[in-house]
């Protein structure tokens, strides 16, 4: 069965732009988000795809706030649109912004190296 691994590995390439150090913060950081939502029970509700395109989404929010996160490219790789993705979106942010309290600190760890560029630290910092 594809998992959000699998959907995301595609989604990364439509999403990447010209800059690779962008583009590379961009890939742990979407991977840590929809690795997030492996260990909640309330994400089983999303498909695969739609966390993957969802964790796309916010993590070029994230990098980038002051541009568009979704654009045709996105669309055409995806098929779907920002609205289709927005209570997924929610979730995620949601579980990036309380994942320091969690009982499960591994995935945290895990993107917290510098292997993964820090995602973790940076761009969902302890509270």
């Amino acid at each position: 069965a594809p998992t959000a691994k699998c959907f995301l590995r595609r989604f990364v390439r439509a999403a990447q732009g010209l800059n690779e150090v962008l583009s590379l913060q961009l890939e742990h950081l979407a991977s840590y988000i929809a690795e997030l939502s492996l260990l909640e029970y309330n994400m089983l509700c999303y498909a695969p795809s739609v966390i993957a395109a969802s964790a796309i989404f916010l993590a070029k929010f994230i990098l980038l706030p002051s541009k568009k996160p979704w654009n045709s490219t996105l669309r055409h790789y995806t098929l779907y649109q920002p609205s289709d993705l927005r209570d997924c979106v929610m979730a995620l942010h949601s579980l990036c912004c309380n994942n320091n309290n969690s009982s499960l600190p591994a995935i945290r760890e895990k993107y917290s190296q510098h292997k993964y560029k820090f995602v973790a630290k940076k761009y969902c910092p302890p509270t």
